[in-house]
């Protein structure tokens, strides 16, 4: 076996084989270009070489990461059988020395060649055979091109050099290829991560309650998570209808597509339209481009509206359809879009009592309530607060970064509030009870601090009527105004504490306050308020 050049002779046909040669390079540099897929690249290759150069016989084999073995990838149709399943050792044969020498390999005539072993059984032993190094990262060898050329044995060191070109133009498809294929492995272990993340944050364990109406909430949503129905959460603002959709959700066997949130409250009912179903460029003023609606983003996989007692009755007739047939239109568009999604429903309004007063379809009403899961208030499972406050402790100290605890003195004053808010207002008491704390322990005075004391009762929910299940829009119990009226409270404060009444929906604390919600929400932005988000 030699790895010589021959002698060069023949100017004009070096000539003329140097035009062929630049006119296959180019040739190949298009179609290794074209396309990811190395297989069917390879092949376009192959078939150059063979019918404008006459190259036959030709074949490239890649090594495993794994075996270091090389497998033949790609193969010439003049090369029968099945090429795909011929693999090398290292070190194996002829192509085997190549890849161990990583250098061009020229063989005048195959039949003075011992080592060469006639795995393909397609070679003509009295041709010459040259084979040449895919270069991988660094000084890796990522594999081999071998083919035969035309038998003219004074051009056979130009043809040589040639094959070296075009392996080398096959070494950056192949570390781009590689390259590519590990980002994708990178994407795809970080979109994993975070699955596993995200479920663990909105599973079961992130739900705290032991009583037996928690229990009861548990195994409907165990039960509900595995099919496709639609779900319609029933409960005040602030007990966790937006963390019992979530466990909903990644629970089910659409986790690993899109879990898109809309507040059907937040929204006057031409934007609403519009955000739910997308719109086509131009169909109003400020349509500057083709938008996809919820529906659209949530296709294959969940969509969670919350407030849906609050939207109009022209609107209840749109979303009737959608949840009907599973197709719309955008806003301005006559195309029918058809998606596949799960809805997931939330109020806290007596929707019985709407469909009795007229305010709310009877067929959208039975369209929604296929599967009604109740969140009880905090009153109806005192017993849960020392759990959740704890937990909450826990998750407060990891956004301010430092050790928190609570101590039981602490839990006793929270057993004795009447917490019309719900879980809500438990944690947002606690995040201001912790802001009191300078010792990093939550203890009586830094609840008192946080202003709870005053809405103490003797026992949970003996001296005070409890506010009903359901509260109207307009007139709760729980949102007493005798506080937002109080002549000490400043305006920030008057806000919070609407806000808090509201379960910080911001529609219903500009109507306790008198205001339209465009103001509400200008006094929450020049006041800087965290809106909390449930």
């Amino acid at each position: 076996m030699s790895n010589s050049r021959l002698p060069r002779s023949g100017v004009l046909d070096r000539g003329a084989l140097i035009e062929t040669e630049l006119e296959i390079l180019f040739a190949v540099s298009r179609v290794l270009s074209l396309s990811h897929d190395l297989p069917e690249t390879f092949s376009e290759v192959l078939n150059l070489l063979h019918d404008q150069g006459a190259y036959a016989h030709g074949f490239i084999a890649l090594k495993d990461d794994t075996t270091g073995e090389l497998h033949v990838r790609a193969a010439h149709r003049d090369i029968s059988g099945s090429p795909n399943a011929v693999r090398y050792k290292p070190g194996e044969g002829v192509i085997g020395v190549i890849v161990s020498s990583g250098e061009t390999t020229l063989l005048p005539r195959i039949a003075d060649e011992p080592l060469f072993l006639h795995r393909l059984q397609a070679f003509d032993p009295e041709l010459p055979f040259i084979g040449s190094p895919i270069l991988g990262e660094g000084e890796e060898i990522a594999g081999v091109l071998a083919a035969q050329p035309p038998p003219e044995r004074a051009l056979l060191g130009e043809r040589s050099r040639f094959m070296e070109m075009v392996a080398n133009l096959i070494s950056q498809s192949v570390r781009l290829n590689r390259r590519v294929r590990e980002e994708q492995q990178e994407i795809k272990d970080e979109r994993d991560t975070l699955r596993r993340r995200v479920r663990s944050q909105h599973g079961f364990d992130t739900i705290v309650g032991h009583t037996p109406v928690m229990r009861q909430v548990f195994e409907q949503v165990r039960l509900v998570s595995k099919w496709n129905t639609t779900v319609l959460l029933r409960g005040e603002s602030g007990t966790g209808k937006e963390l019992i959709a979530n466990a909903i959700h990644y629970n089910s066997p659409r986790a690993s597509s899109s879990f898109v949130k809309l507040n059907c409250a937040a929204l006057p009912e031409n934007l609403l339209e519009s955000e739910m179903f997308g719109h086509e460029k131009g169909a109003f003023t400020g349509a500057m481009a083709q938008r996809k609606g919820r529906f659209e983003l949530a296709d294959g996989g969940t969509l969670f509206l919350d407030e849906i007692g609050e939207i109009s009755g022209l609107f209840q007739s749109k979303l009737l359809r959608v949840l009907q047939e599973g197709e719309f239109e955008r806003v301005g568009g006559a195309d029918t879009i058809r998606v596949d999604v799960r809805v997931i429903a939330a109020t806290n309004r007596d929707l019985e009592g709407a469909v009795a007063e007229g305010s709310f379809r009877e067929d959208l009403y039975y369209r929604l309530n296929v599967m009604p899961i109740r969140t009880p208030p905090l009153r109806e499972r005192v017993e849960d607060i020392p759990d959740l406050a704890r937990f909450m402790v826990e998750k407060i100290a990891r956004a301010q970064n430092r050790k928190l605890s609570i101590d039981d003195e602490a839990i006793r004053l929270l057993l004795r509030h009447r917490w019309p808010g719900n879980v809500r207002e438990l944690e947002n008491s606690l995040e201001r009870a912790a802001i009191m704390s300078e010792t990093g322990t939550i203890d009586e005075r830094a609840v008192i601090l946080a202003g709870l004391q005053d809405r103490m009762v003797s026992s949970p929910g003996l001296d005070a009527p409890p506010p009903p299940a359901f509260a109207r829009p307009g007139a709760p119990a729980a949102m007493s105004p005798v506080v937002l009226d109080d002549p000490d409270l400043g305006e920030r404060e008057r806000v919070i504490a609407a806000l808090e009444r509201a379960g910080w929906v911001q529609a219903k604390a500009a109507r306790l306050l008198n205001m339209t919600p465009r103001q509400i929400a200008y006094r929450i932005q020049t006041l800087g308020i965290n809106v909390k988000q449930f």
